[in-house]
Order: structure tokens, then C-alpha cells, then sequence
């Protein structure tokens, strides 16, 4: 049977599971079982009992329920509150006034939290009621925050980050610093938008203009310290090379608890449903990657990501060319498929193509992370879509609409590491 064949096959197969409702990794372990029992004759009960052993009994992925642990618990702590009260006295003489908030505040809860849809909900909760009521435009404030989500995505520690790592066997240390200056060039071109947005659009915005004086500002931005040490403490010691991602997000945890219990949020109920929040998490994600990484080793028996990629490789595309269309594919994927199941089904047949085409393949992975962050934006599985028709009343047409603009910022950031690779690969090199 032709490669070409199999393949339709198989992707028809994978379709009509996802289609039927069945669980991603449910979805992905079938997949991977008929592969191997049409298509090879290797051991399957053997092979699926040593992949599956193999690739969870791995201590990279230690880090990843601390993390999501660390942020169950500062979603229900103060520290969105916290945030706007230190950020806001700032930002009231900024063409945007109190947009840019919300690009701040999630840029600093994405490098706490590493999920974009925990940074929707719990900025959201705050600044969408409190900027609607100051008259700041609907629209633009549901376009910042659903742009400005997707940061939790890309700025360390990131969960996705730590999927691609495991997925691909790049370093998870070296990934979490690559993502750094590219998540500070989008929150500069979100910036950048919404204060060329505010001078074409002045009479749409409030009157914010109150006077502050310097030292009530510094005096509300203390409750920006602790929020503030607890990302150095994380983000530094693994840039130092103090200790690895598993270590620092020990820490982290250890941290968030300490800064939960010194504002009062703190309690047994509090503390109980973050622990089962981040558990259901980290086994779905695991379960997950458990059925992706059986997936891999099966498509290797069958053979078709080396022949892909060697039809890849003869077709001499560009690698710009090839970066487009990979786009297009992802943004693609993304419609029907969160980000963390985009990545782990489709490693093992791109990541040849993308060693055949002389790509870093950690340059790629945050490549590949700001690609999901705009499918977070995009109907009809748009993560940060649905929570903030959730939090806004809105039909999830009106909230990509809002979102747009933000899309295509992304879109000119991958163009701008696509034309300068050292934006990501600098701060690693350094290490």
C-alpha cells in the first residue's frame, strides 16, 4: 500500500475519533494501534507497554503539574487585584489609559501562570467589569485581553513549552529563555497598537487624566513586589542555572503558597481545590502525551514521517516557504484542536521535515507556540474565545472579531523572528 494511501487512511481515522467525541488521547492511542497492527508486524502489546513506561517514567515532566499548581494558586489569590491597583496609577497619562492594564497585568500573570486561559479568566474577571463601567469601548477591551492571554502560552513558565520540550527532547530550560524577548516584542507591539489606536480614536476613551502624585503611585505599585519576586525567583534561578525547570517549579509552588497565605487566600478549601485543579489537569495533559508518544513510535514502524519529510526535502521549498505553509497548517489545526493536543499529534511527522530543512528546532518550538497562541484566537475552538463569551455575554463571533487586530499582530511577529532568529535564540546563547 502507497505512503499516500496509508496516510489518508489514517487521517481519516484520527478524524472520525476526534468527530465521534472520543478523548484526544483515546483518539491518538487508536490511531496508533491500527497503524501498527495493519501496517507493521511488531509486537504491539509490547511496543505500546515499553513506549508508554518509557516516555512518562521522564522527570522533565515533573515540572509540569508543579506549574500548573503554582498557578491553581494564584488564580484564587488576590493577585489580580493586586495588579491593577499597582499597574493603573501608572498607565492614566498613556494614549490607551487603562487598555494597556490589561496587556501588562496578563503579561505578568502569563509568566506566574503558564496557561492563557487561566490569565483570560482571572484578568478578565477584574478588568472587564471595571473598565466597561469607566466607558473605555467594549470591543477594544475584549480584543487586549483575548490577545494578550495568549502570552500565558509563550512567557515562562510555559505548559506548552514543556509538552513541545518532552515531545521533541529539546532542553525545557534552554525553551523557557528562548520565549522571553519574543514575549516582550508582542506585549511591545500590543502596546504599540493600543496607543495608536487611542490617538486615532480619543473621543471613544474616558477621561482618566486624574492626578497622582509620585509617591502614592509608588506607594500602590508595593503590591507589584511580591508578585514580582516570585517570577525572579523562578525565571532567575533557571536563567542562572541554579536550578532546572523541575527545581524552580518546586519553588514556585513553594512561593505562590507563601504569597497566597500572606494576603488571607489561604484555606483549606482554597488550597484543596487548586491541588485536585491542577491533578485533573496535569493527568489529561499527561494522558495526552502518554497517546501522542505511542502515536510517534507507531508512525516510525510505518515510516511515514522520514518519507514525508523526504518528499519535503525534494520539493526544495524555501525555508520561508516552508514556514508559511506550516502556518497555515497550524492555524488550520487550531480551529478544530487545543494547543497542547496540535503539538503533541503533529511532532513526530513535522520535526523531520523541520531538521530537513536546516531549522533550530528550538527556535521552531516558539515558532510553533506564538502559531498556537493566534489559534487560541481563532474560532471555532478558540480557547480564550470561549472563556471571554463566558465573562462578556457575547456570541464568540463578536469576541474574534475584537481579537482581529491581535491575530495579525502575531502574525507580524513571527515575521519579525522569521527575519531576525536571534530575537529567541540570544538569551539560550548566553546561558
Amino acid at each position: 500500500m502507497s505512503v499516500t494511501v496509508l496516510s489518508i487512511i489514517l487521517l481519516v481515522l484520527l478524524f472520525a475519533f476526534l468527530g465521534a467525541g472520543l478523548w484526544v488521547a483515546f483518539a491518538l492511542l487508536g490511531v496508533g494501534i491500527a497503524a501498527m497492527a495493519l501496517f507493521s508486524d511488531a509486537p504491539l502489546g509490547l511496543v505500546m507497554a515499553t513506549t508508554l513506561w518509557g516516555h512518562g517514567n521522564n522527570w522533565a515532566l515533573a515540572a509540569l503539574p508543579l506549574f500548573i499548581w503554582m498557578g491553581e494558586i494564584l488564580f484564587r489569590s488576590r493577585l489580580s487585584d493586586d495588579m491593577f491597583a499597582g499597574l493603573s496609577p501608572w498607565m492614566n497619562r498613556l494614549p490607551g489609559q487603562l487598555l494597556h492594564v490589561n496587556v501588562f497585568a496578563c503579561g505578568i500573570f502569563a509568566a506566574v501562570s503558564g496557561s492563557s486561559a487561566a490569565t483570560a479568566a482571572t484578568i478578565g474577571k477584574l478588568s472587564i467589569p471595571e473598565l466597561t463601567q469607566r466607558g473605555y469601548p467594549e470591543k477594544m477591551v475584549i480584543g487586549t485581553l483575548a490577545g494578550s492571554a495568549t502570552l500565558g502560552l509563550l512567557i515562562p513558565p510555559s505548559i506548552i513549552l514543556i509538552v513541545y520540550g518532552v515531545a521533541t527532547e529539546q532542553s525545557i530550560a534552554r525553551l523557557f529563555v528562548a520565549g522571553v524577548l519574543p514575549g516582550v516584542l508582542l506585549v511591545g507591539l500590543f502596546l504599540g497598537y493600543v496607543i495608536l489606536w487611542a490617538m486615532v480614536n480619543r473621543a471613544r476613551l474616558p477621561d482618566e487624566s486624574l492626578a497622582v502624585s509620585f509617591m502614592e503611585r509608588l506607594r500602590r505599585s508595593r503590591r507589584l513586589i511580591p508578585v514580582m519576586l516570585l517570577i525572579l525567583g523562578v525565571i532567575g534561578s533557571i536563567y542562572a542555572g541554579l536550578a532546572s525547570p523541575t527545581d524552580a517549579a518546586a519553588v514556585g509552588v513553594v512561593l505562590a503558597l507563601i504569597l497566597s497565605w500572606s494576603t488571607g487566600t489561604l484555606t483549606k478549601q482554597s488550597f484543596m481545590d487548586g491541588l485536585m485543579g491542577a491533578t485533573v489537569t496535569s493527568c489529561m495533559i499527561a494522558f495526552i502525551l502518554a497517546g501522542a508518544s505511542f502515536l510517534t513510535v507507531a508512525m516510525g514502524f510505518t515510516g511515514i514521517p522520514r518519507i514525508l519529510a523526504e518528499w519535503i526535502g525534494s520539493l526544495d521549498l524555501s525555508t520561508f516557504t516552508l514556514l508559511a505553509a506550516l502556518t497555515v497548517f497550524f492555524v488550520i489545526m487550531g480551529c478544530f484542536l487545543d494547543g497542547i493536543s496540535v503539538v503533541v499529534l503533529t511532532a513526530s511527522v513535522i520535526m523531520p521535515m523541520v531538521t530537513e530543512a536546516g531549522i533550530d528546532p528550538m527556535w521552531f518550538g516558539i515558532f510553533l507556540v506564538i502559531v498556537v497562541e493566534m489559534s487560541q484566537i481563532t474560532p471555532p475552538v478558540g480557547f480564550n474565545l470561549f472563556v471571554l463569551q463566558s465573562l462578556t455575554g457575547r456570541d464568540i463571533l463578536y469576541v474574534a472579531k475584537a481579537a482581529l487586530p491581535f491575530f495579525m499582530l502575531m502574525v507580524a511577529a513571527l515575521v519579525i523572528i522569521s527575519v531576525f532568529p536571534s530575537i529567541v535564540t540570544f538569551l539560550p546563547g548566553q546561558m
